[in-house]
């Protein structure tokens, strides 16, 4: 494996131009003006697939967003690692919050900046690259496939259907991610829980049309005033959701697990320090790491209605809106959830308004189990690259698609990832350091080597 870190050390600048030229195709899938711009990052993938090895790449159009998918099989007969990455994008407002442009990388502090530096181009594509040191050094030793899609970002909405025309293309004993994170920068860590997720859009309309304030306000319902107070009923005193059984299908973590899971480095003070809160919130009776790890959550993700221009105008809005999604925990059905929350918040408006609820996207909770062989081999590729045993984790996030994976295909996933908190994901200065870029790399080169030893176990 000394050649293969040579490899890496060598082609250091060359892996970064080209994940910059990846980064620069502003591909934002959740806005329709940059359609093209999918199909060109889609493209571009493809083109990168093929230059590190693969014998064949291909764009495949979806109902929306295309899906590239390439292979290289050495060895029917050999064990295959199914690599699943997405080449789309979060938006990048508030854009004025950027220190520079969010499509046009920069290195400040040995940190790449822009939007998709972390997630998930630059965890993506540290993918490709392990992939071309190890053909490039003859050391490949299982099959590899590549499932990389443009939809993520707005719940997958199209692979579901993907994996059903295409399921014996998509075979596999393994699907590799990386699209989670590191409890800290040295710390190896592999996720093995993801939470659910259920998300709506809610609109709330009084009167056919905007009224004066003067005129017709405290004798008019305000769709705002009222859509705020819904809002405030969906949770009690001690945080928890109160829609009627909620919580009746969550699967409750055991006291010895609870107890292994805060044995997770984690310091309070530093944590609210980096998000600059004086005190933190939640459901009562558990710490920070379990109500992000096991626990359901609610919030409102958007809220909006009347006049938000400049200056002042007296009006009574004839509409409000909000999005709002729930975190799920395993055993939650997300469809049986987002039934209970449209039930539940147009059973307490009143008569005043009409509601109206949209359901978006949600998946399914994940965890994968620790005794897996792709585990196993996760846990000596961190070792070889940190140094130290990888820390098991359950993330607050989700990646819907990862349930849909293992319903559609029959398959499990480990989840490698190497991003961090500080990465700021979603946000303004989106970043991803160096470091863990071609640690990344190296990790997943030692991956595929203990894989091939654990399958033949």
């Amino acid at each position: 494996m000394e050649k293969v870190k040579q490899y890496i050390e060598d082609n250091k600048q060359r892996f970064l131009d080209e994940l910059f030229e990846l980064i620069r195709i502003p591909s934002i899938s959740s806005l329709t003006e940059h359609k093209d711009d999918m199909v060109r990052t889609a493209e571009k993938y493809r083109e990168n697939l093929l230059a590190a090895g693969c014998d064949k790449a291909e764009v495949i159009p979806t109902g929306g967003n295309p899906v590239v998918y390439a292979e290289k099989i050495i060895d029917a007969s050999r064990p295959t690692v199914l690599v699943y990455a997405h080449y789309d994008v979060m938006p990048v407002d508030p854009i004025e919050l950027w220190e520079s442009p969010p499509f046009e990388p920069e290195i400040r502090d040995g940190k790449i900046y822009a939007r998709g530096a972390d997630d998930d181009k630059g965890q993506g594509f540290m993918h490709v690259k392990a992939f071309e040191t190890l053909v490039n050094n003859n050391t490949l030793p299982v099959n590899v496939k590549f499932m990389i899609e443009g939809e993520e970002e707005i719940g997958s909405v199209n692979l579901g259907k993907f994996c059903d025309d295409y399921k014996d293309m998509l075979k596999a004993d393994i699907i590799l991610v990386s699209d989670t994170g590191m409890i800290a920068d040295d710390i190896p860590t592999i996720t093995t829980g993801l939470r659910g997720l259920a998300y709506w859009e809610v609109e709330v309309t009084g009167p056919n049309r905007d009224l004066h304030s003067g005129l017709f306000g405290g004798a008019v319902a305000n769709p705002i005033n009222i859509l705020s107070k819904m809002i405030a009923q969906m949770t009690d005193e001690n945080n928890r959701i109160t829609i009627p059984g909620f919580y009746d299908d969550v699967l409750e973590a055991s006291e010895k697990e609870r107890k292994l899971l805060n044995m997770a480095p984690f310091d309070e003070e530093e944590y609210k320090k980096a998000i600059d809160v004086e005190e933190l919130w939640g459901e009562t009776g558990y710490t920070t790491i379990e109500r992000t790890g096991i626990r359901p959550s609610f919030d409102v993700c958007g809220i909006w209605g009347g006049y938000t221009g400049e200056g002042a105008k007296t009006v009574l809005p004839s509409k409000a809106y909000a999005k709002i999604s729930s975190r799920l925990v395993p055993d939650q059905d997300h469809h049986k959830i987002s039934e209970m929350f449209e039930d539940y918040f147009t059973s307490i408006a009143p008569k005043a308004v009409k509601v109206k609820v949209t359901p978006l996207h949600g998946g399914q909770a994940y965890v994968c189990p620790i005794d897996l062989p792709a585990y196993k081999a996760g846990e000596k590729a961190l070792a070889e690259v940190f140094g130290k045993q990888a820390i098991p984790m359950r993330s607050g996030g989700s990646i819907p698609i990862i349930s849909t994976f293992e319903e559609k295909l029959g398959i499990k996933s480990l989840l490698l990832g190497f991003g961090l908190e500080s990465d700021a994901i979603h946000s303004p200065n989106e970043n991803y350091p160096l470091k863990n870029f071609y640690n990344g790399i190296e990790a997943i080169t030692w991956f595929y080597h203990y894989f091939a030893e654990e399958m033949k176990s």
